[in-house]
């Protein structure tokens, strides 16, 4: 089921990329970066196939994949902004999450959202959600877009270039970011039910 899913996620991405060029690639990473998934280890590394083809050039590949990225996490930082915030100020409790939580949020996102989100964008799975919290935490929204791109072109450019080193084997980057996505996907569960587990044990030991 799922590798249904994913092939018919790659046929979307190529078929896009070959109608639209460039424009497709700063579309398809906006969408990614949107917190819709669409993998950007298939839209990258097939990009930097048609660089090896002679369609593209890998720089502006590059720029075309971070430009995407900055448009689709202004949109994620505006729904933590705008409607994620109130959320969580209103029902945080039932998602045993506090206001100290928020506070404590607020000053992580003021003192280390620079390099919160640069690291972030290089990091698969994660750099798709971090404009959210950052959005949440009112993270100076300049700074937010600089370090965005800043993290986003290495990570556009490192794929695009082993998508062009590799020429038409250029799916098998896929397999093996699949299997990294898995090991992050357990260690992000086992972080949730480890939070979810303290916080229910500090809440009844208060009560």
């Amino acid at each position: 089921m799922v590798s249904t899913v994913l092939e018919h996620l790659a046929a979307f991405i190529i078929a896009v990329i070959s109608q639209t060029g460039y424009l497709g690639i700063v579309l398809l990473m906006a969408i990614e970066s949107a917190c819709i998934p669409l993998p950007s280890e298939v839209i990258m590394p097939f990009s930097g196939y048609l660089v090896y083809t002679g369609r593209f050039h890998l720089l502006w590949v590059g720029l075309a994949g971070a430009v995407g990225c900055n448009l689709g996490s202004l949109v994620a930082y505006y729904v933590g902004l705008v409607g994620g915030r109130p959320l969580v100020e209103r029902y945080g409790r039932w998602l045993l999450v506090t206001h100290h939580d928020l506070e404590m949020a607020d000053r992580f996102f003021a003192r280390y959202g620079d390099w919160a989100v640069f690291i972030a964008r290089l990091l698969p799975v994660i750099r798709t959600f971090i404009a959210f919290p950052a959005g949440v935490s009112r993270m100076n929204q300049a700074r937010f877009h600089l370090y965005t791109f800043l993290g986003s072109l290495p990570w556009c450019l490192a794929l695009a270039y082993a998508g062009m080193k590799l020429g038409q084997r250029w799916m098998t980057l896929r397999e093996y970011f699949h299997r990294f996505d898995a090991i992050l996907g357990v260690a992000i569960v086992v972080g949730a039910v480890w939070f979810i587990h303290n916080r229910w044990k500090n809440r009844l030991r208060a009560a």
